[in-house]
């Protein structure tokens, strides 16, 4: 249709001029209402689009191992509060391996957790390493060793974080070496309840060195004759769509572990978790 006229025909629809004055019929009163909302609309979108580009708000979803959501993760997440207040973590409470099944999937925006050797679907930044200890109670048979060896762990009772760690998956591999099968008596995502547990004598198990750093003498940490360490740091999928609050993320990560403070071994001790927005999937 010619546009001069659907313009007539528009506004013989939606006007009507009265004594040399325009005004709007009933059903371009109407018209008007909604352009109006529409507009508003396209104002407030870009009036958001700004607010994310200026970081003033967005949201990551992020995943984080229960382990080093109880030591590492409140302090990484209070420096990037106080450097960018506007933007939200989600953060899922989930083992590493689930946790990169789900960046694989593009479930999650970034995971910190335990790094794999290699990766061809990854990008990773290390943070920190770190070890894995034996964990008795002050009674165990085992608590005055220097050190101790699977092999003499045949006949003991685990109590071991749930099937979706890497860490779980270490132990249970260290097992095969010695040709035996543990005695999983619990698992469990809760590091908490794993200490209440080890304390108690109910069974023995393997958590990170400075998890444990101020368990003394509740619980008894001792070194692993074939020692076991960890590499943790900051994944997100290779080749996705990166927001500017993810990218601000990572470029918060870089800055962090460089900065001098980060390498002060007693400030990464355990803590409570910080008051964020928590999903735990099963």
């Amino acid at each position: 249709m010619p546009f001069e006229t659907w313009k007539r025909n528009w506004a013989s629809g939606y006007l009507t001029a009265r004594q040399k004055k325009v005004s709007l019929t009933p059903e371009g009163q109407v018209f008007l209402r909604r352009v109006e909302k529409i507009l508003r609309e396209m104002r407030e979108a870009v009036r958001e689009m700004d607010d994310f580009c200026q970081l003033k708000r967005g949201g990551i979803k992020i995943a984080v191992p229960p382990m080093i959501g109880a030591y590492l993760f409140p302090d990484i997440f209070t420096h990037f509060k106080n450097s960018h207040p506007f933007l939200d973590l989600l953060v899922f409470e989930e083992g590493s391996l689930a946790a990169r099944a789900m960046l694989e999937r593009e479930e999650l925006d970034l995971g910190i957790i335990i790094l794999p050797e290699h990766s061809d679907n990854l990008n990773t930044i290390p943070i920190v390493q770190e070890t894995i200890v034996l964990c008795v109670a002050p009674t165990h048979r085992l608590s005055r060793e220097n050190q101790v060896s699977f092999k003499q762990l045949k006949n003991e009772e685990f109590i071991l974080l749930k099937e979706d760690s890497y860490h779980r998956q270490v132990i249970m591999e260290q097992c095969q070496i010695y040709q035996f099968q543990p005695r999983v008596i619990f698992s469990s995502t809760q590091i908490q309840t794993i200490k209440a547990l080890v304390s108690s004598g109910a069974g023995i198990s393997f958590l990170m060195q400075r998890v444990v750093a101020q368990d003394a003498p509740q619980i008894i940490s001792l070194p692993l004759a074939e020692p076991i360490t960890i590499n943790i740091g900051l994944a997100w999928k290779k080749d996705k769509y990166l927001s500017k609050a993810s990218q601000a993320f990572i470029e918060f990560i870089h800055e962090y572990t460089q900065s001098p403070d980060f390498h002060n071994p007693w400030r990464l001790l355990p803590q409570s978790f910080p008051p964020c927005k928590m999903k735990e999937l099963s």
